[in-house]
């Protein structure tokens, strides 16, 4: 796997470094690729409480995690990290089974049960919304956004015509997706 750290409001020594490295390589027996890119963000915010941000991106796969740990355990965050992002893998191995399979890929190697996990059968969709989608600013659609009361908002970018929406991040502040045309 190849590493990349990026530390907000905090320095870190090369043990807690280490000490990721070695919790997140034991991840590596689900993916398909040993060199996947691993992106690690350590961050502090008010009260000491340690975030850890954990992406790896294993082909179009792509696994994310954030954790919390109360009082500067940032190895506690690290644990929870890595353990969110196995359940997920455990918990979708059949759908990421077929996906693989449908893209000629070795699927993952079977996991040792270490937690209870119950697989979902299907996704459910329980509503369907229709909506038409408006030419606005990243601005205007934030606006729109709050005065809806949504976490999210769909728009078409008046500049560029691509689709594309803005939600609110969990840290605060709010976030840009552009959908960009498939060749």
């Amino acid at each position: 796997m190849k590493y990349t750290y990026a530390c907000k409001k905090v320095p870190l020594n090369d043990s807690i470094k280490a000490y990721a490295e070695k919790k997140i390589s034991k991840l590596e027996k689900y993916l398909r690729h040993a060199d996947a890119p691993v992106s690690v963000t350590f961050s502090v915010q008010k009260n000491h409480l340690c975030i850890v941000e954990i992406t790896i991106q294993d082909g179009g796969t792509i696994l994310r995690a954030q954790t919390e740990a109360p009082d500067g355990d940032m190895r506690g965050a690290v644990d929870a990290a890595v353990r969110y992002i196995e359940r997920q893998i455990l918990k979708n191995k059949t759908r990421l089974s077929k996906r693989m399979r449908t893209e000629n890929i070795p699927a993952p190697a079977p996991a040792e049960e270490e937690f209870s996990v119950k697989e979902e059968k299907e996704f459910e969709i329980i509503r369907t919304k229709r909506f038409s989608v408006k030419p606005m600013s990243p601005e205007e659609a934030i606006l729109q956004m709050n005065l809806l009361n949504h976490d999210f908002f769909v728009f078409r970018d008046s500049e560029n015509e691509s689709l594309s929406i803005v939600y609110q991040r969990k840290n605060g502040g709010y976030g840009l997706i552009v959908a960009d045309d498939a060749d």
